[in-house]
């Protein structure tokens, strides 16, 4: 159940395919930021390449003592409502089928109900870790790092973001046939002997995250590929929140706390007749970004509008002119 959960939500959010589904409960604290996750390269080109947890952090392979003093940044990312149907055929169906815990013989698939709520993303703050990550040497001889290189395979990885739930939330499933009706039964000991289960999700939870890997020369420092895929990933996030609110038909919107105390409201400005097009903020450079989202309370360059995406422009143009 919450791996069929945590993957709908990658695959309705994360649509630039860098944002990966945590697969266990049981291992969602273990994909943290600065934490290390193993990547298995896949086989054949059809197939997904793998990603496992490590107890280990960042901190835990690199030469010395001394802490990573990057920080972590954080924001109220969006509020997710789900529900979809999952085949019961192929590798999730088989995942479902035992995490489910009653007889769904006679079933060909199952609805899902995902109602994580208030989600945050939590990020590296990338220029920090870059400038300390120069001056630093991986240890060779961590048993991480061995397993790695023998493996030939596995690519050693660090999570440099992460998104999680704010509150207790809850997950839940009904077994029926396609092309039927989906009921769902919120509080499984109403129903013990039926078709119908939910589970409890804690607060804080890791259900999705992205990574970078770690390419390290025969002397122990980080090979330059590293470096440029850290300075990617800094930008990778807010592109995530874009194509999410512009595709989001089966969510809710939020606003923050400074949009409820705030007399300027944000609106899809496609209910006012107004096309899409580019952001005001970060829409203007040589990759125009563009967005439906804006607010009909302020005006730029002769229009009695602004273009600006949910997050986080919106709220950084109006903190600019508090």
């Amino acid at each position: 159940m919450f791996a069929a959960a945590t993957k709908n939500f990658v695959k309705q959010v994360g649509g630039t395919g860098r944002l990966i589904p945590v697969p266990s409960l049981s291992e969602a604290d273990r994909y943290q930021p600065l934490s290390l996750v193993t990547k298995k390269r896949k086989r054949h080109f059809w197939k997904k390449n793998k990603y496992a947890s490590t107890p280990f952090s960042l901190k835990d392979i690199l030469v010395g003592e001394k802490e990573i003093t990057a920080g972590v940044s954080s924001y109220q990312l969006l509020n997710y409502e789900d529900k979809s149907d999952v085949a019961l055929n192929g590798r999730l169906g088989n995942h479902i089928i035992n995490d489910v815990g009653f007889n769904i013989s006679g079933s060909d698939s199952v609805a899902v109900k995902a109602s994580f709520g208030i989600v945050t993303k939590h990020e590296l703050e990338v220029p920090t870790l870059l400038r300390e990550l120069s001056s630093r040497k991986v240890d060779l001889d961590h048993c991480l790092v061995r397993q790695s290189k023998e493996s030939g395979r596995s690519v050693l990885c660090v999570v440099v973001e992460s998104i999680r739930t704010t509150r207790q939330c809850s997950l839940s499933v009904h077994a029926g046939m396609r092309g039927t009706t989906m009921r769902f039964q919120i509080d499984d000991g109403r129903n013990p002997k039926g078709r119908d289960k939910a589970i409890v999700i804690p607060a804080h939870t890791t259900i999705a995250f992205s990574i970078c890997e770690l390419f390290v020369r025969l002397d122990g420092r980080l090979d330059d590929r590293t470096f440029e895929e850290l300075t990617h990933s800094d930008t990778y996030m807010e592109d995530v929140v874009t194509d999410y609110y512009e595709k989001a038909a089966s969510m809710t919107d939020i606003s923050t706390a400074y949009l409820r105390e705030s007399s300027h409201t944000r609106v899809n400005l496609l209910k006012h007749n107004i096309p899409k097009g580019p952001c005001a903020l970060c829409g203007m450079g040589n990759q125009k970004r563009e967005t439906v989202y804006g607010c009909l309370e302020c005006s730029t360059r002769g229009q009695k509008y602004v273009r600006l995406h949910v997050v986080p422009c919106f709220d950084l143009w109006h903190k600019t002119l508090r």
